[in-house]
Parts: structure tokens; sequence; C-alpha cells
């Protein structure tokens, strides 16, 4: 199939094949849908630092300081996603990293405290509806995988201090660190300073308070471990 081929060739995979069969008129819709993003890419490109390869952009993405932000080969950004990359490091972006719509990417909230960035590995694919606020730093590795609605968030407001008010008292940014092939089910949250290992899967609706070892299983609020997903052993 003519389109399976050039996904694959897009994709750099020898391997890349549809599970499924598509009559000619989906392909038509698809088709044209892409080629459509296609052309909205090449006008981002003007502003973005630098797009090794095709940039697929839907409609009513925003793009802030574009100059900040460098993305691989293939990125996709579906309709209505917002991206700020004002920050001490941009935002970068592997390749064929998929961002859909409704998603929002923000590296500064308050103009006084300069954000660090975000960073996404290749073959990351991030659902829609999802927010990560990069301003203590935030790390995604390759291949992970987003369901609806997660939530990272990399800095914690001050509050120890009864004759201030919360927001006079600053925040505290320590970074949150996701790792290679990990799957975070719809609507987890990650909270400042935590860190994911490698290979691990957290529960649809999970809080991530404590960092988790690598090729774990957790769920909770807050999460907790249940077992190795390599051995199957409970903890």
């Amino acid at each position: 199939m003519l389109v399976e081929k050039i996904i694959r060739k897009l994709k750099n995979d020898p391997n890349y094949k549809w599970e499924s069969v598509y009559s000619t008129r989906d392909l038509s819709i698809i088709s044209g849908r892409r080629a459509i993003q296609v052309v909205r890419g090449l006008w981002q490109k003007i502003w973005i630092k630098r797009s090794a390869g095709l940039l697929f952009i839907g409609s009513r993405v925003k793009i802030s300081h574009a100059y900040q932000l460098q993305c691989g080969k293939n990125l996709i950004l579906e309709d209505n996603v917002f991206i700020n990359a004002l920050s001490a490091e941009g935002i970068q972006l592997g390749d064929n990293v998929s961002i859909a719509r409704d998603s929002i990417l923000i590296c500064t909230g308050v103009i006084a405290q300069r954000g660090k960035g975000i960073t996404i590995g290749s073959g990351t694919g991030i659902n829609a509806r999802a927010y990560l606020a990069g301003q203590g730093g935030i790390t995604i590795g390759k291949d992970v995988i987003f369901g609806p609605d997660v939530k990272i968030f990399s800095e914690n407001h001050n509050y120890n201090d009864p004759a201030l008010s919360i927001k006079a008292q600053g925040v505290t940014r320590k970074g949150v660190t996701i790792g290679d092939n990990c799957w975070l089910g719809a609507g987890v949250t990650i909270l400042d300073g935590v860190t994911v290992g490698p290979g691990c899967v957290i529960a649809a609706g999970s809080i991530v308070s404590r960092s988790i070892p690598e090729n774990s299983i957790a769920a909770g609020i807050p999460a907790k471990i249940i077992k190795n997903r390599i051995t199957g052993e409970n903890v």
C-alpha cells in the first residue's frame, strides 16, 4: 500500500506495518489532512530554530517563542496545540514525536522566573489535553506513551511561612524525568522532583509524588509500586 510505504520511509522503519485495512475513501481523507498539515508546517519552519524534516501542523496551533523550539523529523502537532518555548534551554523534540490536540507545553509561567525547558525523545506520543509545565525542567525519554489528560509539574510553591502569602514565598524546582519506554495512563499526574525509571507503567488516574524505579507498575493516590513488570513479582 502506497501510504503505508510512504510512512515507513518517513519513519525510517522497515518493519512499520498497518494492522488494519482502510477503504480508499478513508485513505484519501487521511492523506488530504496530512497534506494540509505539511503546508502549514512549511510556514512554521520559517520561525522555528531547527526542524530536521517534515512538520505536520494542525489548525489553530500556536507556537510562542518558536526560535527556542528544536524538532527532529516528522513532528506532528494536532489541532489547538499551544507551545510556549520561552526558557533557559528551550524545547527540544526528537524524531517522530506526536502531540495530540488541545495539549499545552509551557516553560515559563511567571516572566520574573524564567523556566528551564522541556526535552522529549524520539518516537514519543503525547495524547490529547496533556499539560507539561517545564519551569523546573522536564525530560521525557524515547518511545514513551501518554494517555489523554496527563499532567506534569516541575515546580512547587513554598508555603511554610504563615506570615507571608503563599504567592510571596517563591517556588522550588527539582525537575521531572520520565525514562524510555514508559506508559503513563489517562489522567496521570506527575509532581516535581519525580523520576520515573525506564520501562514503567503508571495506571490511569495515579498521582506520582515519589520516584518510581525502572520496570515498575505503579498505581494509586499517591502512586505505589504494585509489581515488577519484567519478573511479575509483587512488591
